[in-house]
């Protein structure tokens, strides 16, 4: 491909949507990236493996927001490679007149290369930070990218970054697109398995996001009963109504549809869906070119002005707060608000590099405008579910102001108490909450074992008594009266508070622990108290789960011994192998095998030995993958609505260990 350097007539062809080497712009190189990883993709966890393919499907993505890309093919194969293709017009190819390189090789090996640096190229786009596909052929072991554009096939391979030859024409085609295959550097990262379950959240997350655009999931390490590979299809026709309506399936709903804001200013466009239920929590995404900003930033900010002044000003002018003795706050107009806000922005300005906040002042006035305008036709047009939502509101004001005073009293007794503490907390001796860690353990005899297993000036144990307060279904102020929860708060010296606005924040300033270990029995019942315990803290102490505070004890399922040997295992696998060490292949015979179904069920020195003692216990740290997500199966698991549930067990139900 020939380059012009006539630069007026450069302009005057990318004006016109054309895409060619010279939109591709180079800032710097790639040599930091494979020394310091965590920098450009977060970890080098199972979060960093997957963020390599949210990275190469972005790219498709922005190609579908410029108008030329309907449809993005993803398929797991079975070493864990991973293919993603697309049909919008390919990555350019010709000579880039700066490097004299093929384009194609400049955008995959230099990183902050590419389109989205030219403002005529893409007007939106998600990877403005210019980490990329680049970024992923630097940590990949093995990349090739397939281009298909100018009825012709291109192609170049590379190992860790580098290029393992020229760019070659290697036949013709009447198609455009890109294939990108890459297989992730196992040096790199610590795991190399894709979970199916979670590119299949995110693909379902971008289908509502992007309206229209059809994104297929293939996973060749699984075959299903028709011997096809399992297989997700997603398109969605109602985007961010839609999208509300997903995650509002478990609840009850007040409105009978979503209400729908679609507006432009300023070259921002905005979208916002958003429905009220009978629940008691907030639940708010944001989004900026697809990339979900989960700290916010200033147009969630507009949304929340927009929210509070139109429904204050509504109900004030109909008199519908005549009779409250106090102020109506922010968040009581977020209680039991699903929604979903959705900017494009051309020249988004985040917070770091994560992209976790968006920063362009001018964006706040411009939701707050787009959306006040919808929700006051709305309102005016529809009286009925009008006064529904304002009685939500005053609800959430009564049940706020209930909650204060309970709150207030627990404190107020942990003050007089003295240090507050809870009778049946066993403290470890350490200040030092870095070093100090503290486990929630179900029942007062599996309590009682583990004091007496624990290591003393470290490990703080808290026995709760059977299944703590369901808080999914509970009002505020329920949630304070309860013994155990009210346990768990003063033992781990964290307190919800408010703001000079009204809204709530949990102040973890005096956070006694940074491990907080939930210890259940592993049986039905022990795994249905784990629920509810990671309820309560993902509603009320979401901030701990995100910090990396929380943890799983995983008590071993087995014993086995023969004669005075022993092995511990965790899983069917482990208990054979175990059997097979002790006795030698096909002798399981001469092996005795234990099953604990319960902490009661094993001494204070083995329960140390294999749960609680650091050098040989396995904990699972909970995360956070997907906000969303995790609100959905939350409300779904523990709310009121018995369908979904029902759907969620049938098609699990496969993966479910039965004891018998």
């Amino acid at each position: 491909m020939e380059i012009n350097d006539d630069e007026k007539l450069n302009k005057e062809v990318n004006q016109k949507g054309n895409y060619d080497a010279s939109n591709i712009q180079a800032l710097e190189g790639l040599e930091a990236v494979r020394k310091r990883p965590g920098m450009y993709i977060g970890s080098t966890d199972t979060k960093g493996l997957h963020h390599l393919m949210y990275e190469v499907v972005d790219n498709s993505i922005d190609e579908h927001l410029a108008g030329y890309c309907t449809r993005i093919e993803t398929i797991i194969h079975k070493d864990n490679s991973v293919t993603v293709k697309d049909n919008g017009r390919g990555i350019p190819t010709g000579m880039h007149e700066k490097l004299q390189k093929s384009a194609l090789e400049v955008v995959m090996t230099v990183l902050h290369a590419g389109g989205k640096f030219d403002k005529d190229t893409y007007k939106v786009s998600g990877g403005l930070h210019g980490v990329g596909v680049s970024c992923v052929n630097a940590l990949s072991d093995y990349l090739r990218a397939e281009v298909h554009r100018d009825g012709k096939i291109f192609e170049q391979e590379y190992s860790k970054g580098i290029p393992l030859g020229p760019v070659k024409t290697i036949g013709d085609s009447d198609k455009t697109g890109t294939i990108i295959t890459y297989k992730p550097d196992g040096t790199i990262f610590e795991t190399l398995e894709y979970k199916f379950e979670t590119l299949h959240v995110r693909l379902k997350e971008l289908s509502f996001l992007n309206k229209g655009l059809e994104l297929s999931l293939t996973d060749e390490r699984e075959v299903e009963e028709d011997g096809s590979f399992k297989h997700k299809e997603y398109l969605s026709t109602g985007g961010l109504a839609e999208f509300v309506e997903f995650l509002d399936e478990s609840r009850t709903k007040l409105t009978e549809k979503p209400i729908h804001v679609t507006g432009k200013e300023e070259n921002v466009e905005v979208e916002v869906a958003l429905q009220y239920n009978t629940s008691f929590t907030e639940n708010i995404l944001s989004f900026v070119n697809n990339i979900n900003t989960r700290e916010g930033g200033t147009h969630v900010q507009g949304f929340r002005r927009a929210i509070n002044r139109v429904f204050k000003q509504y109900g004030d002018d109909n008199g519908m707060f005549k009779k409250l003795k106090f102020e109506i706050a922010g968040e009581d107009f977020r209680e039991g608000l699903t929604a979903i806000i959705s900017v494009k922005v051309p020249e988004p300005q985040f917070k770091g590099q994560t992209k976790g906040e968006l920063g362009n002042s001018e964006v706040t006035g411009i939701v707050s405008r787009c959306v006040s305008d919808v929700i006051k036709a709305y309102l005016e047009e529809n009286p009925r579910d009008a006064r529904k939502i304002i009685d939500k509101v005053i609800l959430a004001a009564t049940a706020r102001h209930a909650a204060r005073k309970a709150r207030e009293m627990v404190q107020r007794k942990n003050v007089l108490t003295g240090s507050g503490l809870p009778g049946k907390l066993s403290d470890c001796s350490s200040k030092d909450p870095a070093e100090s860690e503290i486990f929630l353990v179900e029942g007062d005899s599996a309590g009682g074992t583990a004091k007496q297993g624990r290591d003393r000036f470290f490990q703080a144990i808290l026995p709760l008594r059977g299944k703590i307060l369901n808080v999914e279904k509970a009002m505020e102020h329920k949630i304070y009266e309860n013994e155990e929860i009210k346990n768990m708060f003063t033992a781990l010296g964290v307190s919800i508070e408010e703001d000079p606005e009204g809204d709530r924040f949990l102040n973890t300033s005096k956070l006694r622990y940074h491990k907080i270990v939930i210890m259940c029995d592993a049986d039905v019942d022990g795994s249905h108290i784990t629920t509810l315990i990671l309820t309560f803290f993902f509603r009320f102490m979401r901030e701990l789960i995100e910090k990396d505070n929380i943890y799983i004890a995983a008590p071993p399922l087995y014993l086995v011994k023969k004669g005075k040997e022993q092995r511990y295992a965790w899983n069917d696998e482990e208990r054979k192998l175990a059997a097979t060490e002790l006795a030698g292949e096909g002798k399981e015979d001469s092996v005795h095998f234990q099953r604990y179904k319960g902490l009661g069920e094993m001494n204070a020195e083995q329960l140390w030995e294999t749960t609680m003692n650091p050098a040989t216990r396995i904990l699972r740290k909970v995360t956070i993958d997907d906000a969303a997500e995790c609100d959905r199966v939350f409300s779904m698991l523990m709310g009121d609505e018995v369908p979904p549930r029902r759907q969620f067990i049938e098609e699990n139900a496969k993966y479910a260990r039965v004891d018998v």
